[in-house]
């Protein structure tokens, strides 16, 4: 059980308990986060198939251990959970880690097997410096899997210099939920 898995169980229980709630169309109930939240949004929606759609802020959509802290799937509180004590956390490679991620780097899996859990539902990959627009190209697999399955233009991607959200991303974000929450 990693991290991640155990934080998109806990999402997709928060799913279930907004579902039940009078006034809320279950039919329309999406997930967003950045960073951190951005991956736990990306698990969640990805493997949990009752979400409508998912906007992911620079989550690391990825592996890439060049990119440093930004993408650190290796570290313990995401795919390397390994028992303690950490002495590699926030190192910059996976080096010596036991965790899961080692294995699914030595196994040659990324991440683009996970997006294409979303298929058909879209989502959107708001990129900051973690996923810059080079990431498209791991976005590709998602528009094929559509694609076979009679559908386009489920997979969208913005990008901005830095890390962090501002005012035109978030409003890209939303503008987003919008058009497939209506």
């Amino acid at each position: 059980m990693q991290p991640l898995s155990a934080l998109a169980f806990a999402a997709a229980n928060a799913w279930e308990a907004l579902a039940k709630v009078e006034d809320v169309d279950s039919t329309r109930i999406g997930i967003t986060g950045h960073s951190y939240g951005g991956k736990w949004a990306m698990f969640a929606s990805c493997l949990y198939d009752k979400f409508a759609c998912a906007a992911w802020s620079d989550p690391g959509i990825v592996f890439d251990e060049t990119k440093g802290s930004g993408v650190n799937y290796w570290e313990p509180w995401y795919l390397g959970y390994y028992p303690p004590p950490w002495n590699k956390t926030w190192s910059k490679t996976s080096s010596g880690n036991n965790g899961l991620y080692s294995q699914l780097i030595q196994e040659n899996f990324d991440l683009h097997e996970l997006h294409a859990l979303m298929a058909p539902r879209p989502f959107l990959v708001s990129g900051g410096s973690g996923d810059p627009i080079e990431r498209w190209t791991a976005l590709n697999h998602s528009v094929a899997i559509n694609k076979l399955l009679g559908y386009d233009n489920r997979v969208a991607m913005t990008n901005r210099a830095e890390h962090s959200p501002n005012e035109e991303s978030n409003e890209v974000l939303n503008l987003f939920f919008e058009w497939w929450l209506k």
